[in-house]
């Protein structure tokens, strides 16, 4: 029986998209190779990879952070890309200790798999899990990959050494399988201060696989590395070099239709998230933590866009209303942006009812609430049923001021004697007494007529 291995073109284009994402250099000829070793999830006893020249190379990726003991300072950092290389997935091990017993899972054996390698330019568990972070929603905007790390779209390995300033580094230890960012970080700080306190008493690090146990929060060892495992790394006999082309080197005598052409490739790159960073602080002059809120959440930047789009709102408004009110709803509740029982354009007409003096702020959180309830009534219906409109009879409230002012002699008399913060209590009862269907300023410069 014969048996072909062929390359899958959706791959190749899938890592060369984001080779330009991560501003790699793509290399035009690249190869393929066996690695041979014997486990049990790897059933043919070898893998293909590429381990001397790979698709991609020398890339970067720029990610941020906060620090600071309030974690409110955002800083920017920079890990660079090693290379990107396109391999076949091995089979997964799924390790019972109840049952002391390891089942393996070989439904993903043979699968492609793209393999980002970075270089050691992270120092902690924070850094490393904002940069994977960041990376989830690079891929999740190219469409090269979901990025869901629980559901194993995304796996990760660490690499960790700890050395002295200036000195070489120490000696590694692998985490294998890390399934979340947050797993990550744990994993990472664990494992730093583990090899660090071997080495104050005396002792030596192992050379060793190690795996995250999230339960108890410590590293435990798999398996050792010390002695140096031969993989015998051989050309894969069956697939000849990959060849990716160009504008420039695309002869007339290829079929464009069966070449990946890094040109073409190009074109589709989308706005990247830290482009659309920028450019959300530089169009809407909003704060740059914001841009980061609204871009981690899939589907918020679109929802902003279009509600600033579609209401007289500054979009500094806008923001405050989302993050603070509409953001916190969808995350008390466990819902996707486009769960959200509020539409862009019902928020856009909420806001444009507060922009235009129709409704008071309070009377806006309250027809807010109504909305979040998603029984299809509009924000005008909102105001009309319950009577939220601002009182627009001047006669009328300073009626209202004027009792609110006779059943308050005490604070009358403070003000008279010159403690004008006291007047922030009667423009609470007056607001009290109309529902919140008054304008503070309005009231404000009533009782100030009325008093002085």
């Amino acid at each position: 029986m014969l048996h072909f291995q062929v390359l899958n073109k959706h791959c190749v284009e899938a890592a060369v998209l984001t080779g330009l994402a991560l501003n790699c250099t793509i290399n035009k000829k690249s190869k393929f190779d066996r690695k041979h070793y014997f486990y049990a999830d790897l059933p043919v006893g070898y893998q293909i990879t590429q381990q001397r020249c790979p698709v991609a190379i020398n890339g970067n990726l720029a990610y941020s952070l906060y620090v600071g003991r309030n974690r409110d300072h955002l800083i920017s950092k920079l890990v660079r890309i090693r290379q990107i290389q396109l391999e076949q997935d091995s089979g997964k091990s799924l390790h019972d200790d109840a049952r002391t017993q390891t089942l393996i899972d070989l439904n993903r054996a043979g699968v492609g798999l793209m393999e980002i390698v970075m270089e050691p330019d992270m120092c902690c568990g924070d850094e490393a899990a904002a940069a994977v972070r960041e990376l989830q929603l690079i891929l999740h905007t190219l469409g090269t990959c979901h990025g869901n790390m629980a559901e194993g779209q995304l796996r990760v390995d660490a690499n960790v050494s700890v050395h002295h300033r200036g000195e070489p580094y120490g000696v590694r230890a692998e985490v294998k399988n890390i399934n979340s960012a947050r797993f990550l970080a744990r994993a990472i700080d664990y494992e730093i201060q583990r090899q660090i306190d071997i080495l104050e008493n005396g002792g030596k690090i192992l050379n060793e696989t190690r795996a995250f146990d999230y339960k108890t929060g410590q590293t435990i060892s798999m398996r050792d590395k010390e002695g140096k495992q031969d993989y015998r790394f051989m050309p894969e006999p069956n697939l000849p070099p990959l060849v990716i082309y160009d504008n420039e080197n695309l002869s007339t005598n290829v079929n464009p239709e069966q070449v990946v052409n890094i040109d073409q490739i190009r074109e589709l790159l989308p706005e990247l998230p830290n482009a659309k960073r920028k450019r959300l602080v530089e169009k809407y002059n909003i704060l740059a933590e914001h841009s980061f809120t609204l871009v981690n959440e899939d589907g918020l930047v679109q929802f902003f866009e279009t509600v600033v789009e579609q209401t007289e709102a500054n979009p500094r408004k806008v923001i405050g209303w989302i993050l603070n009110d509409f953001l916190a709803l969808l995350k008390q509740n466990n819902l996707h942006v486009n769960q959200s029982p509020i539409s862009p354009s019902a928020l856009s007409e909420l806001l444009n009812l507060l922009e235009k003096g129709f409704i008071s702020s309070s009377a806006a959180k309250q027809v807010f609430a109504e909305l979040w309830k998603g029984e299809g009534k509009t924000a005008v219906q909102i105001v009309e049923q319950k009577e939220l409109g601002l009182i627009q009879d001047h006669r009328k409230l300073e009626q209202i001021c004027q009792c609110v002012i006779e059943d308050h002699p005490v604070e009358v008399s403070e003000i008279q004697q010159g403690n004008w913060k006291v007047l922030n209590k009667l423009i609470g009862q007056v607001q009290r007494a109309t529902r919140g269907r008054t304008a503070p300023t309005l009231v404000k410069s009533i009782l100030e007529k009325k008093l002085s």
